[in-house]
């Protein structure tokens, strides 16, 4: 997904070319930034004597203005992120993944109004991640995947009004799903939160929310997660492996969207609906739970191995090879 969004992004930037020379203060900006890292190896494209929208690696402009920043896979370059920024002040989007950034997200982020896109995934970024973030009004796709941020979900991300899809998979978040979950004052945005330390039940509010994406593998959530279902939702992906779920599987509808369900290593029961083979399944496992039952024949459920079917406690048919 982050791949998609960088490549249409940078279609966009380049179809509209540069028409105008590098605006004096985002230069002087960018030439901070060079020298918080103190690298000039990876940076050495950013020469005072070049034009940094036409010439300087990760740059890209719209009128002069620098309005995209990436620095990806620069693994050598150590630190924070640097205060400078927020200088920038036409940015929209802000990419500095795959490196080793420590400490947190900067305050003086604030100060980019227009930022769309944050892809602060892979480094090493730590602490609560900072309620000022809810300050950035225009922001639609945010990733910090992959760092050591602690403490709770923060429950303002439902007051930030563009929100499409937050990722923060593999980082030591604690606590349950906020209940404010249940109120966006934007659209319901994709959410990823595999492999944290998340615990505790759904607030049942959840299920009036039409989440394209869920994600929640890898924590240890219980109780009931039959509100991410529903025959009217228009769900694409449901992941909520690797958890304590417990809820009667023969009691679920399914939107007809539905293409990815993952509910494997849970404490599920029930038998299989059978609308489960109307649906155009392209991923599907539910082993290690407590089904039981026949194995509807037909749609794609016959296609799937057997081993998306297996530990179940008394789960028959095809592709399973115990006969019913």
């Amino acid at each position: 997904m982050v791949d998609t969004y960088r490549n249409t992004l940078s279609w966009s930037f380049k179809k509209h070319g540069q028409a105008h020379n590098c605006n004096s203060k985002d230069k002087n900006t960018l030439l901070q930034i060079k020298k918080h890292f103190n690298n000039t190896e990876f940076l050495s494209s950013w020469d005072p004597q070049t034009d940094c929208c036409t010439s300087w690696t990760g740059i890209e402009c719209t009128n002069g203005r620098v309005t995209l920043f990436s620095m990806a896979n620069y693994r050598t370059l150590y630190g924070q992120i640097p205060d400078q920024i927020g200088d920038l002040l036409e940015l929209r989007t802000l990419e500095m993944s795959h490196m080793k950034l420590t400490g947190n997200i900067p305050r003086t982020i604030t100060k980019l109004k227009h930022l769309v896109f944050i892809f602060l995934l892979w480094n090493k970024l730590s602490g609560p991640i900072p309620d000022y973030i809810s300050e950035l009004k225009s922001v639609t796709f945010l990733d910090i995947s992959f760092n050591k941020f602690t403490g709770p979900i923060p429950g303002w991300l439902t007051q930030m009004p563009k929100l499409q899809t937050f990722q923060a998979d593999n980082n030591s978040l604690t606590g349950p799903v906020p209940n404010s979950f249940g109120s966006f004052v934007g659209s319901v945005p994709n959410l990823f939160l595999k492999n944290n330390k998340l615990s505790g039940k759904i607030p049942e509010s959840l299920s009036k929310m039409d989440f394209q994406a869920v994600v929640l593998k890898g924590n240890g959530f219980t109780g009931d997660g039959s509100m991410f279902f529903g025959g009217n939702k228009r769900t694409v992906q449901v992941d909520l492996s690797r958890n304590l779920f417990e809820f009667d599987l023969s009691k679920i509808k399914f939107g007809k969207s539905l293409a990815m369900l993952d509910l494997s290593h849970n404490r599920i029961f029930g038998t299989l609906p059978r609308e489960l083979t109307q649906l155009h399944l392209e991923r599907f496992n539910i082993s290690y739970n407590r089904l039981c039952g026949k194995i509807p024949r037909g749609g794609q459920l016959q296609t799937f191995k057997s081993y998306e079917f297996a530990e179940n406690r008394c789960l028959c048919g095809s592709p399973l090879k115990k006969a019913c």
